[in-house]
């Protein structure tokens, strides 16, 4: 069979650009070309980087579907079956509201694809396929393949060098996916023999972890850390803020060439942190933790989200003194958003308080509910006020990392990347988004120890290290 799998373009807020699009590449379904048997042609359309093709006739189509992406990803489905053509939709969308997409497919999966693509696939090829195919057991990480990295354009995207040491999040805040009865949330983590091999794959010494949260079992970061010291790659992920109460593991992400840490602070006021459940954030201990950061040569990106019920206008200035105080290099904000199977969509559903059900509006940029303290235009003005305040050129000088090792970088992304991103976007389009990070990368980190060539990788998959992460014979 020809099976074709499309990620539907996503759809930009007002501060994106070019840069923030083609960021990278949907891992999921990499993950399904892996997944796929061999006798199979599999093939990728990602509407980021390219106009999809409707005219194909494919055997299949696999559609993974995000909130926001829905309406396309239903509008691309309808013309494919419209000429016959069978239809496949799953990713978190799917998941959490298989009912508004088996509308639109012959076939809805619900949660991890690892047990049920290849029976789906199957059955596809015996003209069988099955309404749903819902994952009923949590998946064993050992079943979850490298990428199938050979099915992308890797030059038009910024990072192909994307991993995840594991699945699920040991948190179950009501406004995050996790909440929703659908999702296997359950923390596990791929072994660390199989962690390696699939940064051996990537072909470059720097690597995106984008798991929910890399601190998930500390033990095991314990473990896996001195490998990625003896590995000599630089990276960046995200962690929980409870990261303060680690100094240890702070200290072995420094030395293992940790660069940044995304981490959800969400709030400055506690009683919004304890209404949605992210007990885990205690904003007492957000300076320290941000200063302990900063004292081991990391920056800091924080996830802000504005909206909760304790929220008035004078969330907006209380914030903004708060990052610029702490020095905070890049901040990535959000509006409240109830994303439709979550705990927080049907309080929201309950209290009658949702008034946009158009879900391209369901990206972080709209106010598709009604505030408890401000209006739902005050809402979205303070949201866009923050970021011009916070990456004006003002602030950009005050907030200038002290160490001198993160100036580039710093620099490099509150000018690059947010100030000018659609300008300098464009240059990504003549030369290649990864060429464009990989000089940025280089330029940033000019000293560290970087592996050469696949000489470190080899060393590991032939045994020479011990991969417990405890010892080594090196």
């Amino acid at each position: 069979m020809w099976i074709k799998l499309i990620s539907p373009m996503t759809t930009a807020r007002p501060m994106d650009s070019i840069w923030k699009t083609r960021m990278a590449p949907p891992l999921s379904l990499l993950v399904l070309g892996s997944l796929t048997p061999p006798r199979h042609k599999v093939g990728l359309e990602d509407g980021n980087i390219q106009k999809i093709k409707l005219n194909d006739s494919p055997d299949l189509v696999g559609i993974t579907v995000k909130v926001d992406t829905a309406p396309s990803a239903f509008e691309i489905a309808d013309r494919y079956r419209t000429r016959g053509i069978r239809v496949v939709m799953g990713g978190i969308h799917a998941t959490s509201c298989p009912e508004d997409c088996a509308k639109h497919a012959d076939s809805v999966v619900i949660g991890d694809a690892e047990e049920n693509w290849p029976l789906l696939v199957e059955d596809a090829e015996k003209q069988s396929l099955k309404p749903v195919y819902r994952n009923s057991v949590t998946v064993d990480p050992a079943k979850i393949p490298i990428p199938r990295w050979e099915m992308l354009n890797h030059g038009r995207y910024l990072f192909t060098n994307t991993l995840t040491i594991g699945r699920g999040c040991p948190w179950r805040c009501d406004f995050c996916y996790n909440s929703s009865s659908n999702i296997d949330s359950s923390y596990r983590m791929k072994s660390i023999p199989q962690i390696i091999d699939e940064i051996c794959s990537l072909g470059t010494d720097h690597v995106m972890f984008i798991d929910d949260n890399f601190i998930g079992s500390p033990e095991f970061v314990r473990k896996l850390l001195p490998e990625f010291k003896r590995l000599g790659i630089t990276w960046q992920t995200a962690v929980s803020t409870n990261i303060g109460l680690y100094d240890d593991i702070l200290d072995m992400m420094a030395e293992a060439g940790c660069k940044s840490l995304f981490i959800g602070f969400e709030s400055v006021n506690q009683k919004n942190l304890m209404d949605c459940r992210k007990t885990q954030n205690r904003i007492q201990g957000y300076d320290s933790t941000i200063a302990k950061i900063h004292a081991r040569g990391m920056m800091v990106n924080a996830s802000l989200v504005f909206g909760f019920d304790g929220d008035d206008v004078s969330v907006f200035p209380a914030t903004f003194e708060w990052l610029v105080r702490n020095r905070i290099a890049t901040m990535t904000a959000h509006i409240l958003t109830p994303y439709p199977g979550t705990v927080f969509y049907r309080k929201l559903e309950t209290e009658g308080r949702i008034i946009d059900r158009e879900l391209r509006h369901y990206n972080t940029a709209h106010a598709v509910f009604m505030p408890a303290k401000m209006s739902p235009r005050e809402l979205v003005t303070g949201y866009l006020k923050i970021y011009d305040d916070f990456y004006s050129w003002l602030n950009i000088l005050r907030r200038l990392p002290v160490s001198d090792s993160q100036v580039m970088a710093y620099l490099q992304f509150n000018l690059l990347y947010r100030k000018f991103g659609k300008q300098t976007s464009m240059l990504g389009r003549i030369f290649g988004m990864r060429r464009l990070a990989e000089f940025a990368r280089r330029t940033s980190y000019p000293k560290w120890r970087r592996m050469e060539n696949a000489g470190q990788c080899n060393m590991f998959m032939n045994g020479e290290t011990a991969l417990t992460g405890l010892t080594t014979n090196r």
